[in-house]
């Protein structure tokens, strides 16, 4: 005998029969480009937490894998080149734009750019922006010089070129502890809070190792991993952002089980790569076998 359509195990099965519907029709969708997951492109910084990591001194031997553990965790984040660092490099520099990763300049040599020349200051920003553009069909819209060292006279000519300067709000010292990844995440532990813009190093396999087992805190605390941009929106050429120093402890990450951290690869860090001073020698420059050593 058929069952009567308005019984309990009709309209069960009609409840059933829906929710297998929709959940098909979102597949579909997201097979087909119909319907997209949500990348930090999407993210409204003013109504979740975001973060924004930031790579100096590259490109680098260690960048490429930074780039897989940021696409493995759908992640950006803005990198700032050192501009004969990318003519040595450019195809290095084209993975990190190709990764869809915001560039930066970084300056073209890495000099303190409040104590050379005066007259040596514009090229420091035109000829690592032509590098950056000629590798990445990118011209570089944000700045951070050397040491975050900067005055109204550098960001004068900043603003010539485009760039506003990018400092930061926590900085971990990952180059002073290298290897030392402990006393690294701690200055995270208690210095991240929404909004922050972070300054690491590339150039440092230690690092990146911090950054592969730190985004799973970061993750499990609701943060957003955002470019610059993202975070702060649209930037004035010659205005400036941040500080050079972190401010109060701010203390609001909450620690994950032990278990939740990948562990790292057998592999040790070997010495970080000397990046000071960074001189352009003919033929030799820092993007050289010894990286300016």
């Amino acid at each position: 005998m058929p069952k009567r359509r308005d019984s309990r195990a009709w309209q069960y099965g009609l409840v059933v029969l829906g929710v297998v519907a929709a959940v098909a029709i979102v597949v579909v969708s997201l097979l087909t480009g119909h319907a997209k997951r949500e990348t930090p492109g999407d993210v409204d910084c003013t109504q979740v937490k975001c973060v924004a990591l930031t790579f100096d001194d590259g490109p680098g031997p260690y960048t490429d894998r930074l780039l897989q553990i940021l696409k493995d965790n759908d992640a950006k984040a803005t990198f700032f080149l050192i501009g004969n660092k990318v003519a040595a490099n450019p195809a290095g520099a084209k993975r990190i734009a190709d990764a869809g990763m915001e560039i930066g300049s970084h300056t073209w040599e890495h000099p303190n750019m409040t104590t050379i020349p005066p007259q040596d200051v514009p090229a420091q920003f035109s000829r690592a922006s032509d590098a950056i553009e000629a590798a990445t069909g990118q011209r570089p819209k944000l700045v951070r010089t050397a040491g975050g060292v900067i005055n109204d006279q550098v960001l004068a000519e900043a603003k010539k070129f485009g760039l506003a300067d990018i400092n930061w709000d926590v900085i971990p010292f990952d180059w002073i502890n290298d290897a030392n990844i402990a006393a690294t995440r701690y200055m995270l532990m208690t210095q991240i809070k929404p909004g922050s813009v972070v300054l690491f190093h590339d150039t440092y396999s230690s690092t990146v190792d911090l950054v592969y087992q730190f985004i799973p805190v970061l993750k499990a605390n609701g943060y957003h991993l955002v470019t610059v941009s993202q975070l702060l929106g649209p930037r004035e050429p010659g205005s400036t952002y941040g500080a050079r120093d972190n401010g109060p402890p701010a203390n609001v990450l909450q620690e994950i089980a032990a278990d939740e951290i990948p562990s790292l690869p057998n592999t040790p860090s070997p010495p970080p790569m000397p990046n000071f001073p960074i001189t352009d020698i003919p033929g030799a420059n820092s993007g050289g076998p010894n990286n300016g050593a």
